[in-house]
């Protein structure tokens, strides 16, 4: 009984986290859905800066506090192992269903790009961001990532293992390729508010912050292998690595 309930609980945190991703392109790229990060007639205001702040920081602290080694080694005190990482989608999902119902737009444009060319390219590299963060999700193991792996394992009667460290396709490009498939879709935006530009420096600067955490959590785990993979490949932009001397100084 413990395994159907344990298979079933997983399932149902992957399909909400499902769910809430397809939400989040639509909420991002003001299509499609009644709320997005543009919808609505609000302009800027102290109290909707305050709101949309303790939002993003909400999910930002869930979202880091919650993957850290320490923190998972006393939540599953109290969570069973094999629904941990279900429990963490999960509660990272609700943060962001919280965020897209209560978030307040403000709508001054920053910029607005009219030239047809330009547009498509901008448009192009919104797909393309979510594109490259979903088949990166892939590229590693998406069901590990998302709980299924975890309580499919149990369900078989068979211990977890973590995935081994690998560097396929995007990785062998950029150690975050999910990260920057976030950064590409929240940044090309033809019409930029002041909402949008809000989201996505707040965004970004807590992308800049994780990445210095959960790289720290790696080099725990994987040791050399991952020191190495940093010397020579590059935290976010697609650019070759320099000297050995250049590459710890960037670093």
């Amino acid at each position: 009984m413990q395994k159907v309930v344990a298979v079933f609980y997983g399932v149902i945190a992957y399909v909400i986290f499902f769910a809430t991703f397809l939400y989040a392109i639509a909420f991002v790229g003001d299509i499609f859905v009644p709320k997005t990060v543009d919808s609505g007639s609000g302009n800027f205001s102290l109290s909707a800066l305050a709101i949309d702040a303790l939002l993003l920081g909400l999910f930002a602290i869930q979202h880091s506090v919650m993957a850290r080694p320490w923190f998972k080694k006393r939540w599953t005190r109290f969570i069973p192992q094999p629904i941990e990482r279900s429990t963490y989608v999960l509660l990272a999902s609700l943060c962001l269903l919280l965020l897209y119902w209560q978030w307040r737009p403000m709508q001054e444009v920053i910029w607005s790009v009219h030239a047809k060319a330009a547009v498509i390219t901008l448009q192009a590299g919104f797909w393309l961001g979510w594109g490259i963060l979903l088949i990166s999700t892939f590229l590693v193991n998406h069901f590990d990532l998302f709980g299924l792996r975890q309580v499919g394992l149990f369900a078989k009667g068979e211990h977890y293992t973590p995935i081994n460290f690998k560097q396929p396709a995007f990785y062998k490009v950029v150690r975050h390729p999910i990260y920057l498939g976030f950064l590409i879709a929240f940044w090309c935006a033809p019409t930029m508010t002041l909402g949008h530009l809000i989201f996505s420096i707040a965004t970004t600067g807590y992308i800049l912050l994780a990445i210095q955490f959960e790289e720290r959590d790696l080099i725990s785990y994987f040791g050399d292998a991952y020191r190495e993979y940093r010397l020579r490949t590059s935290m976010l932009l697609p650019i070759p690595k320099g000297s050995r001397a250049t590459r710890v100084e960037s670093d």
